[in-house]
């Protein structure tokens, strides 16, 4: 299926890593490439479609991006050994990848009270899905994928915002 969907996955890949840092290490290809190396470990799944095949790519993908962006973070901290203001802290940017964190760790939270909106907002923000798409993955309409859709980026706008 890789092959079928190769250009699409290299395009998600290179439109999730255009918002990162500018001296992110990871490429669209490296990404791709790693995504494939994991789908390719998981054994006995039976692809049900393109838009099945791509949700778990995002998925993959996420973890991937997420993994980088803790490792990013926890380097930066072992190397970090000067006492600095709380306003320089507030100077230092590493990019998106405490965004990136903060999303992950939000859409954690949202699966743990709503499964189907978590893998609305997976689906579409990650995997690049439409709303039919969507809804047909999940077995809903694609009306229900918007009204879930809308609702789930207030909640994560407002978890992740502290408000």
């Amino acid at each position: 299926m890789i092959p079928i969907v190769y250009a699409e996955l290299r395009h998600l890949a290179a439109h999730y890593l255009r918002g990162e840092r500018s001296d992110h290490t990871l490429q669209p290809t490296a990404l791709v490439n790693e995504a494939y190396l994991r789908l390719t470990k998981l054994h006995n799944v039976d692809w049900q479609s393109r838009s099945h095949f791509l949700a778990m790519a995002a998925t993959v993908m996420r973890r991937i991006l997420v993994d980088h962006a803790r490792a990013h973070a926890a380097n930066k901290r072992e190397g970090f050994r000067e006492a600095i203001s709380l306003e320089e802290t507030i100077l230092v940017s590493a990019g998106r990848s405490p965004e990136l964190i903060a999303l992950d760790d939000a859409l954690s939270r949202l699966a743990t009270i709503d499964t189907r909106r978590s893998k609305i907002v997976e689906l579409r923000f990650f995997g690049g899905l439409s709303e039919e798409e969507t809804g047909q993955l999940l077995g809903v309409s694609a009306r229900t994928v918007k009204r879930d859709w809308r609702v789930a980026k207030a909640w994560l706008y407002n978890e992740i915002n502290g408000k």
